[in-house]
């Protein structure tokens, strides 16, 4: 008999999993959900790890615009434009989340002293060198600015309290290690 009521209770639950939209919007009742969902308990290492990583990124997007028409490698081209689509939803993320922290970014902080950051000077002979030299320079310095970026996001893990934002962290390890060994790669290469 508990065999039975098991069974006819799993199936209800299996019918019921098939009853979802499986969009995330909408409540278990398959209405829209009106409210945003609560953005999550922060402290000041979220903050300083959004603040931070802003510009981070920023200069990484700057760099892999770069490669469009200073590259000559279709595997850099490439790899430059999936930096692009990957960090710009992110500071786009990040944004939102000081805004509904009441924070906001840090203009006037000098970046060039931030782990990974290029100097003034790297991006020049980035934005002067063609070709093979590009190739070479800009992975070279993505790997370098890459390798600042994981370590924000270790201190972010072990330091932050927003489940949001060390999810975010984590991503940033996991694509960016992957990325580093990708760059590595190409270098062998050239």
């Amino acid at each position: 008999m508990n065999k039975t009521i098991l069974g006819i209770a799993m199936s209800i639950g299996l019918i019921l999993a098939g009853c979802g939209t499986g969009d995330s919007s909408h409540n278990g009742m398959g209405m829209m959900s009106s409210s945003p969902a609560p953005a999550s308990a922060h402290n000041t290492a979220d903050v300083t790890f959004a603040q931070a990583m802003i510009p981070h990124h920023q200069q990484a997007i700057e760099m892999a615009g770069l490669a469009a028409s200073r590259s000559t490698n279709a595997k850099v081209k490439d790899l430059a434009g999936r930096i692009q689509s990957a960090q710009d939803p992110e500071i786009q993320q990040m944004q939102t989340w000081l805004a509904q922290w009441g924070e906001s970014a840090m203009p006037g902080m000098n970046h060039g002293s931030m782990t990974g950051m290029m100097t003034d000077t790297d991006m020049e002979k980035l934005r002067q060198a063609g070709g093979l030299a590009f190739d070479t320079l800009f992975l070279q310095l993505m790997v370098q600015h890459h390798q600042g970026a994981i370590e924000m996001a270790r201190t972010e893990l072990a330091q932050g309290s927003s489940t949001d934002a060390k999810a975010l962290a984590q991503r940033i390890i996991d694509g960016q290690t992957a990325e580093i060994t990708e760059m590595r790669q190409l270098l062998t290469t050239m």
